[in-house]
């Protein structure tokens, strides 16, 4: 146990006692604790292999790389559709990490295992994701937007591309461009 990250599980109140289970199960596997994100993250050689976060409806074990993970029980949880590679397995009650601590300890020694192995999670590159059709069109229509957009990092382009398309009416959608062209024309990013 670190003490630097005590703090987290003293703070909690909903669901302290089921994290403090967590807790105690990853670090039978031989794990660092470490404390990132402000939330207790669980280290091999220096590399973040799992973390606990709570949320208002649940706590959860998230896999850095648990889009890799073998799940044919069928608990790893896709937060968004945008997350790539992390997986959250998700617990509302003591109970079910009762229930689930051995094969909690094989998921995490799995996932020990694909960091020893170097394995890698395959990233859309930002031309993959969808572009929302107004912001085509405004690439199309302004050259000097286009260039401006393309010298953005990938991230960048990525986080436009999620951020425009993500509303249901296209007023909206044309309402974030316009907001955005200024910022993009400076070589900016959404949060920058």
């Amino acid at each position: 146990m670190n003490p630097k990250v005590d703090f987290y599980f003293l703070k909690e109140k909903k669901w302290q006692k089921e994290i403090e289970l967590l807790r105690s199960i990853v670090l039978t596997t031989g794990l660092d604790e470490e404390l990132k994100w402000g939330c207790p993250c669980y280290t091999y050689q220096n590399n973040n292999i799992v973390l606990i976060h709570v949320f208002k409806g649940y706590c959860a074990l998230l896999f850095m790389k648990g889009a890799l993970l073998t799940d044919n029980h069928g608990i790893l949880v896709q937060q968004t559709a945008n997350v790539q590679s992390a997986r959250q397995i998700r617990f509302t009650n003591l109970n079910e990490i009762i229930t689930l601590e051995p094969l909690l300890k094989a998921y995490i020694m799995e996932a020990v295992e694909i960091e020893k192995a170097g394995l890698k999670v395959e990233f859309k590159t930002a031309a993959q994701f969808t572009i929302a059709e107004e912001f085509q069109k405004k690439i199309d229509e302004n050259p000097a937007l286009k260039t401006a957009f393309d010298a953005l990092t990938p991230g960048r382009q990525k986080a436009y591309y999620l951020y425009f398309a993500a509303p249901k009416q296209a007023k909206t959608r044309e309402a974030r461009i316009e907001k955005y062209i200024p910022l993009i024309l400076s070589g900016k990013g959404l949060d920058d």
